[in-house]
């Protein structure tokens, strides 16, 4: 039936499928429960995706998959300990899909309820440590990380599909984030005065919520997670995170490490889908949710809380315009800026540019240069392979949308560009490779420009006046971010203003434009509270006054 093999640490396994339904069933696999079992998830999860929808007519095939033999495994981490989840699925590598990287937990409730409990416990103590001591562990636990930053990244790489530079800036980034939240100790030592006389002191101060859930995407999974998890800590919280069960190693990873540094549940995963998200977000002992993801999702997060009334910050989708301004200068830094604010990630960054609105006096000009930028810049390959500049999409489900984006395009009447290069040493029938797109004719209402492609394909449509582009730039659901490219900042601040988006960017729009100390978040479908620096401490807490009276009688009384 089978035979199992090992080669160069990882083991090649043929045997037959017998097709049950066209969706092909966990229970139509005909594969033994006598060999290892790892392997069986392994095996049985990748029939599953091989061979979902063949025809009934097509009874028997062979197939091959390959597993690393020594995979890393996304387990959960509840009260100080490593626990073996009943079940796992794996890691697939975007860039090689007959290739796994690795198994990730499918968590329960019993897991949630669990995990809840440890952070609910440790708390109480947590939350008497004075934020400098806070700070201290944040401090630890980045220099610990450090060493371990080349391997985090490779880890990284294997299982997003984003080039080792890329893997290896989110992680440093990462870093710098428990850095940046220990310097903010200061901020919560002492309780602002807000009124002092002789009749009363009024002090305000911001005091811990409780157990905080972190729900984190597969896009930048380690950033993202600690944006939220450092801040929650350093406010005196205790905190269980929800990995991306597409992306989950690196980021488990990277927060054992941290919880090395803090006390026993203060820090806990539980690794899963989406019901585990649903869980999370609807138990009655989690105060704040910290959600980054899809609108639709963002929403059942909402009404998952409301009941509770639990505090929920949410930081969704964009469709993100870049207005070309009459004025701007078309040059290589400009170009260079657009490409790396259009296809870092494979194009998979909530505030990525999205669109593109030139003047049409410039509109050729852009096309013709930004074009020739591209094709120059951008190399599609492996991320592990020297000379990439640009991976594969993430995940099945993505690739198919991108795709199904593009020749909706064509469809439509638009004209689409395909640009960039393919590595030399790349099969890209392998993964789920694209090579940059850019599309020219897309109509305003087309779903191309009306959705968040999430993907290396961009629209670029002229523009006759600022206040035609200010409204092609509004003409969406979403406001996450935008950028106005000109020679004349002063007059392009005053025209963010009328732009309905929570960041406005001038002559940039890249990851890194938004720095962890600049306030972020959406207006309109694209997110509800804000992050980043001081406004993410404040979002994981609570705001308390404290009114010292000395002469009560100052208080207006009606007798």
């Amino acid at each position: 039936m089978y035979a199992p093999s090992s080669r160069g640490g990882f083991t090649i396994i043929e045997f037959h499928a017998t097709l049950g339904s066209p969706r092909f069933g966990p229970a139509s696999c005909s594969v033994s429960s006598a060999w290892c079992r790892p392997g069986i998830g392994l095996v049985e999860h990748r029939v599953l995706r091989r061979y979902s929808g063949l025809r009934r007519s097509q009874k028997k095939e062979v197939l091959t998959v390959t597993v690393a033999t020594d995979m890393q495994a996304a387990s959960h981490l509840i009260a100080g300990e490593v626990g073996a989840p009943a079940r796992s699925i794996v890691v697939e590598n975007p860039a090689d899909t007959a290739t796994s990287v690795g198994t990730v937990g499918l968590g329960t409730n019993d897991d949630i309820d669990n995990a809840v409990a440890a952070a609910h416990d440790a708390w109480d103590s947590w939350r008497t440590f004075s934020p400098a001591r806070r700070a201290a562990c944040l401090t630890a636990a980045a220099a610990r990380i450090a060493e371990r930053e080349s391997d985090l990244a490779r880890t990284l790489t294997l299982e997003q599909g984003k080039p080792y530079g890329e893997a290896l800036v989110e992680i440093r980034g990462s870093i710098r984030i428990l850095r940046y939240y220990a310097g903010l100790a200061t901020f919560l030592e002492q309780d602002a005065v807000l009124r002092e006389d002789p009749t009363v002191t009024a002090l305000e101060g911001l005091r811990p919520l409780g157990v905080t859930g972190i729900i984190v995407p597969w896009n930048s999974p380690v950033y993202l997670g600690m944006l939220g998890t450092a801040p929650a800590l350093l406010a005196g919280n205790t905190v269980v995170v929800k990995p991306s069960e597409f992306a989950p190693l690196a980021l488990t990873a990277f927060l054992r490490e941290l919880a090395k540094e803090v006390p026993a549940g203060v820090l806990n995963i539980v690794q899963g889908g989406a019901s585990v998200g649903a869980g999370l977000s609807a138990h009655p002992n989690v105060r704040k949710i910290f959600f980054t993801g899809s609108t639709d999702v963002g929403r059942s997060v909402l009404a998952a809380g409301a009941p509770m009334l639990k505090r929920i910050s949410l930081e969704l989708g964009g469709n993100d315009p870049a207005i070309v301004l009459p004025d701007a200068e078309l040059d290589v830094q400009l170009f260079r800026e657009m490409t790396l604010g259009v296809f870092v990630l494979s194009g998979q960054v909530c505030f990525n540019i999205k669109r593109v609105y030139v003047h049409r006096s410039r509109y050729e000009e852009f096309v013709d240069g930004f074009s020739k930028a591209i094709d120059s810049a951008i190399t599609v390959g492996d991320g592990l392979s020297s000379g990439t500049t640009m991976g594969p999409l993430a995940t099945s489900a993505q690739f198919r949308k991108v795709v199904d984006l593009i020749d909706n395009s064509v469809e439509g009447g638009a004209e689409v560009h395909e640009l960039g290069s393919w590595h030399d040493d790349l099969d890209p029938s392998r993964g789920y490779f694209l090579r940059p797109r850019l599309v020219t004719g897309a109509a305003q209402d087309s779903p191309l420009v009306q959705e968040e492609q999430f993907g290396p394909v961009i629209p670029v449509a002229p523009f006759d006046s600022t206040e035609e582009a200010v409204h092609l730039a509004n003409d969406t659901r979403y406001g996450l971010a935008a950028s106005l490219w000109t020679r004349d900042p002063a007059s392009a601040r005053s025209l963010a203003r009328r732009l309905e988006a929570g960041s406005v960017f001038i002559n940039a729009h890249r990851i890194g434009a938004s720095a962890v100390d600049m306030t972020f978040g959406g207006f309109k479908d694209s997110g509800l509270g804000r992050g980043h620096g001081v406004a993410a401490v404040r979002a994981c807490s609570e705001t308390q006054l404290i009114a010292d009276w000395s002469d009560p009688s100052a208080i207006p009384a009606p007798y």
